[in-house]
């Protein structure tokens, strides 16, 4: 069951999607707490939808036509995306926009320590993620057509502006650690040497394995995507080492050794090889950055629950990590020299 309009659906992806066959029946996946997702089931075979969620939104939230234009603009370069099929913009066929995408048959991994892997395959699964997130980065934007994906300037300046006022937007308590990082963090933003496409949410949930080897066959989930500075997505991918693990992407504890989890340090020494660099800076400002912004997410979600518009039920999950999301923010924040 979903709360889509099935015939209306299949009579626009019979107008607008090469190969279609109705009918056609949804079933939303479980989870996510942005874009509502769903899974389609056709005479044609099996496709995935992506709408706005209902509800009022924030300004620039949940805008899938540039999710659409970023995997139609990344799937021609061999860079690992679902098929896209079609972008709607007309709100009249199911209630918001939406895409269609194909969809990829394979393993999503929700526990970044990998229990049931031999520790060879660990590795190999980590490097996976590693050289997919490189080569993301080392997309020439320009010449895909990407050049105005986002905005001039330095990319963490204008994010830190941005949660901070989509955390204002969606405020609904006082946080004394939000406060003092919102002070704090656009006064101290470093400087920005490249700019790339930035994912946004690059973690190991967000992609999807081969079915029986490690190789990233799609990366899912680019409603936070832009042009930016490509730390952030590194940045993003290494707080999972200093982030506790609780069966979700957190790995904190459980590298190096006979794990076969790589370490921080050879995940550094990987990356940089792949694209490179010499090095990357000091990382305390930036773990902060991201667990500041992903405060200003959760945020988000929170509001979103109370005025009944939260996609998921594992929301109030979600939000009660709030708390301790700004409390690692601004533990960062003083060890970046903070007071």
């Amino acid at each position: 069951m979903s709360d889509l309009d099935c015939e209306k659906l299949a009579e626009w992806m019979a107008a607008n999607v090469a190969g279609f066959e109705g009918p056609v029946t949804a079933e939303k996946f479980p989870g996510g707490q942005s874009n509502p997702t769903y899974r389609l089931q056709a005479k044609s075979g099996a496709y995935v939808l992506r709408r706005k969620p209902f509800g009022p939104l924030l300004p620039s939230a949940h805008a899938v036509d540039r999710e659409y234009r970023l995997i139609a603009a990344l799937h021609p370069t061999g860079f690992p995306v679902a098929r896209p099929y079609g972008l709607c913009e007309d709100d009249g066929v199911i209630g918001s926009a939406f895409y269609i995408m194909e969809m990829v048959v394979g393993r999503t991994i929700w526990d970044g320590s990998l229990p049931d892997m031999a520790p060879d395959l660990r590795r190999d699964h980590y490097w996976a993620m590693v050289d997919t997130l490189a080569a993301l980065h080392d997309i020439d934007h320009e010449a895909v057509g990407l050049g105005s994906y986002g905005k001039p300037g330095n990319y963490f300046e204008r994010q830190v502006g941005r949660w901070s006022k989509q955390y204002r937007a969606s405020q609904t308590d006082d946080i004394p650690e939000i406060e003092k990082l919102i002070e704090f963090l656009p006064a101290t933003v470093p400087e920005q040497t490249r700019t790339s496409i930035v994912h946004g949410d690059y973690r190991i949930d967000n992609m999807i394995y081969a079915p029986d080897r490690p190789e990233v066959l799609a990366v899912l989930d680019w409603e936070l995507s832009t042009l930016g500075d490509p730390l952030a997505d590194f940045s993003y991918l290494l707080m999972n080492w200093v982030t506790p693990a609780d069966g979700r992407a957190g790995i904190e504890g459980l590298s190096g050794g006979d794990s076969g989890i790589p370490t921080i340090e050879e995940t550094v020494e990987r990356y940089c090889a792949a694209t490179g660099r010499d090095g990357v800076p000091q990382l305390d400002w930036y773990f902060s950055y991201n667990f500041f912004r992903l405060a200003g997410i959760v945020q988000g979600i929170k509001k979103r629950m109370i005025d009944g518009n939260a996609s998921s039920k594992q929301a109030a999950a979600t939000v009660a990590r709030l708390p301790a999301l700004a409390a690692a923010s601004w533990k960062f924040a003083q060890r970046a020299g903070a007071r």
